[in-house]
């Protein structure tokens, strides 16, 4: 390793090589969106020793965010960026976690995660998902999208779908957020986590990024 352990990713080496875990720090992955799907996506990552993670959103915490979003009620009405730095680094405190509070339009978007390696789309409205989408899928860059988790009950329907090979999107394509089918924690957890799942296998498995 480059530089020393902490007592958090040493139990990590239980479970990982000293040189996957060298692999999973040495990448840095961005994140559009703090709420249900990248407070979790996020926190997903910092529990499998990925480090370095810049997060953008200009929202604060609002009681109803607390049904599926990685924070508490004590927390509510503060920047969900700085308060997602706070709690992840109560997992890692060596997290690198960069966040910045504010709105991602067609103005800010394209430069935002130039100093990423990954990039993960984690907003609700379709029209955010599409400028995070149509701005980085020819990147070059891994890029992680969802679409298609609300509402409970038959969660297999949340599924992989590759569109490239480095382009992923989570989800059953068709169920948006409406009357009778609401943003829960069960199905947006299993989202997130699964978007986290394609980064850490991506880095693991693939020899162009992360070495």
């Amino acid at each position: 390793m480059s530089d020393s352990l902490n007592d958090f990713e040493t139990a990590l080496l239980r479970y990982l090589t000293t040189e996957q875990l060298q692999k999973i720090r040495s990448v840095r992955v961005g994140i559009a969106g703090a709420g249900g799907l990248g407070s979790n996506c996020a926190t997903a990552l910092v529990r499998s020793g990925f480090r370095e993670i810049k997060v953008v959103d200009f929202d604060v915490i609002e009681p109803s965010n607390l049904n599926r979003q990685f924070y508490f009620l004590d927390q509510v009405g503060k920047p969900k960026v700085q308060v997602l730095q706070e709690n992840l680094q109560r997992i890692n405190p060596s997290a690198n976690i960069v966040p910045l509070q504010l709105r991602i339009d067609s103005t800010t978007v394209e430069d935002l995660f130039l100093d990423c390696d990954i990039v993960v789309e984690a907003f609700d409205k379709p029209e955010s998902k599409r400028m995070i989408v149509e701005s980085y899928m020819n990147s070059g860059k891994l890029l992680v999208s969802a679409s298609g988790l609300a509402g409970w009950g038959n969660s297999d329907r949340i599924a992989v779908h590759r569109i490239r090979d480095n382009f992923f999107i989570i989800g059953d394509l068709t169920t948006g957020i409406e009357s009778g089918a609401p943003p829960l924690s069960p199905c947006v957890s299993i989202a997130a986590a699964k978007q986290a799942d394609i980064i850490l296998n991506y880095v693991l498995e693939s020899s162009r990024i992360g070495g």
